[in-house]
């Protein structure tokens, strides 16, 4: 899978991009440093003036690859779940039972990330870190209906939609597939950032992990309704 990944690009929508930033030395080195800037600082702290002088650029250009931090912010976060989504698709693709095809699913989209070589100006352990502390905050805002509309969020809407076909291969009778995969993905975060700051609030440890939890939750949850 890995030599694989070296000739994929994950595809943005270019709405939420003035220039690929993939297209340029320069714009691969935005999105390298704004990934260990926010990681360091926060996005709240995060401004295109400090990512400027830490890549020794000025502000100025930018600003002719992202119209603002919000947009960077999307095609981050963009990026993450379009890079995962290759690995689910890759890995499952030769698995024929419905049940591991599920688990195997359920273990891509909640385990800890590895960093992926294939992917050099891209630290994909750190754009974790900042999908679970700040993924949030790309669509809670007043612009999430329309930016829903012009797509910006179709790449992670696709790999639920992946999920919830992989649930209802092993239960068709389950009442909600979409729902049960939308909780597997944002709960995944959820549970990550828990075990990190709350401890208390999650079973979530060294030993026990997000993927041993959301294993159990999903087909208990489907079994209760064969069984039923």
């Amino acid at each position: 899978m890995k030599y694989i990944l070296q000739d994929l690009k994950v595809n943005i929508n270019n709405n939420i991009y003035l220039k690929d930033p993939e297209s340029s030395d320069l714009g691969k080195k935005i999105v390298e440093f704004s990934i260990l800037l926010i990681n360091d600082i926060g996005f709240d702290s995060f401004t295109f003036k400090k990512l400027g002088a830490k890549i020794g650029s000025n502000e100025s250009s930018i600003y002719r690859y992202f119209e603002n931090k919000h947009k960077l912010l999307l095609y981050l976060t963009s990026w993450y779940w379009g890079w995962l989504e290759y690995q689910l698709v890759f890995t499952t693709n030769s698995i024929s039972d419905a049940k591991e095809k599920l688990t195997k699913a359920i273990e891509i989209i909640t385990r800890a990330t590895k960093e992926d070589s294939a992917f050099s100006h891209i630290n994909e352990v750190l754009l974790n870190k900042i999908v679970i502390n700040e993924y949030s905050k790309s669509y809670l805002t007043k612009e999430v209906d329309n930016e829903n509309k012009e797509g910006y969020f179709s790449i992670y809407k696709r790999l639920i939609n992946r999920i919830k076909d992989m649930i209802i291969e092993v239960d068709n009778t389950y009442r909600y597939p979409t729902s049960l995969a939308s909780t597997v993905a944002e709960g995944a975060l959820h549970q990550h950032f828990l075990r990190d700051h709350f401890s208390s609030l999650t079973d979530c440890d060294d030993q026990i992990t997000p993927t041993t939890y959301f294993i159990d939750l999903v087909f208990n949850s489907l079994n209760h309704t064969t069984n039923g």
